[in-house]
């Protein structure tokens, strides 16, 4: 058995998890790599990353560099002797640092690959109306995601399930699997998949602006999956518009229910307590939003200060 000598390379929350556990099974991480602090907010304060937060509460080797070809990061990155590295949810890496350690460098990405290769794949899935989905461990390549795979985990994902939801449980079931593929390749037990190409392959594209805005004229189901699959973070949003005036508004949690009705498309239909948007096959009830400048709020709280008229439409 061979023992292991860990870089780690990760960023968001989702990669905290992972570390967390490979640290409490007691292997030995020599180095921690993340993202460089950005300036993040209204007073543009340097915005630490949530594994630069973590690496400093433990007392782990961190490193920031912010060209990976360096030769001073490089230089310090070999130092660290290090036979096998992990990268969870962190950015594209040059041949010289995956090649570095002898072991290799794996990935822990949050799909069942080749599916959903790229930036935001847990979003994918729940938008794209998936039923199941999972975690696969793989040897980098040159390329993004395609390397050679050695464990994948499947689950089930819910039909109101959000992103929120399916992250946390996907970091549970990645950090098991982590510590799997490390005593695969402690013991020298390693089998690997190719990934196969084909052309029904689904991709995980970096959510943006534009792919983050609801589309009124889809299915009520196609809404309901790109609300939970936005929910809570980044969220869908739309724009309200009532007589001359018009809000940028996010959804995070609705409900659609099949129904004819003679409203036309985006129809903003209110009571006292419940706000419902028209669509072509029924409607999307609203279960809580923000406006512009507030915090989120339940429909009826919401509508506790707001009244909307028989002409509001949602775009």
């Amino acid at each position: 058995m061979e023992k292991l000598r860990i870089v780690f390379m990760g960023t968001p929350e989702f990669a905290v998890g992972i570390l967390d556990t490979i640290l409490k099974n007691n292997y030995e991480v020599v180095g921690v790599i993340t993202a460089a602090d950005k300036p993040a907010g209204r007073g543009q304060k340097l915005h630490y990353s949530a594994v630069k937060e973590y690496a400093l509460t433990h007392n782990l080797r961190l490193l920031q560099p912010t060209n990976l070809k360096e030769e001073s990061f490089l230089a310090e990155l070999q130092s660290l002797n290090a036979n096998l590295q992990i990268v969870v949810a962190f950015r594209m890496l040059p041949e010289v640092v995956w090649k570095m350690p002898k072991l290799g460098t794996f990935n822990l990405h949050a799909s069942l690959l080749p599916n959903y290769r790229g930036a935001a794949p847990i979003n994918w899935a729940i938008i794209n109306g998936e039923t199941k989905t999972g975690v696969t461990t793989f040897f980098i390549d040159d390329k993004i995601d395609t390397g050679a795979m050695l464990l994948r985990k499947e689950t089930i994902i819910s039909s109101d399930e959000n992103a929120g939801e399916l992250h946390d449980r996907l970091m549970h079931i990645g950090s098991e699997t982590v510590i799997e593929t490390l005593a695969m390749i402690s013991e020298g037990n390693v089998i690997t998949t190719l990934q196969k190409d084909n052309d029904d392959i689904k991709t995980a594209y970096k959510l943006n602006r534009d792919n983050c805005k609801i589309d009124w004229n889809k299915s009520g189901n196609e809404i309901h999956n790109l609300i939970r699959g936005l929910s809570p973070y980044p969220a869908g949003w739309c724009l309200f518009k009532d007589k001359e005036e018009e809000w940028n508004v996010k959804l995070y949690e609705v409900i659609y229910n099949p129904e004819p009705h003679n409203f036309a498309i985006g129809a903003i239909i209110t009571t006292k307590k419940e706000i419902k948007i028209a669509v072509k096959d029924g409607f999307v009830n609203l279960l809580n939003l923000q406006f512009p400048g507030k915090k989120r709020l339940q429909t009826h709280e919401f509508l506790n200060g707001m009244i909307f008229s028989e002409h509001a439409i949602a775009l």
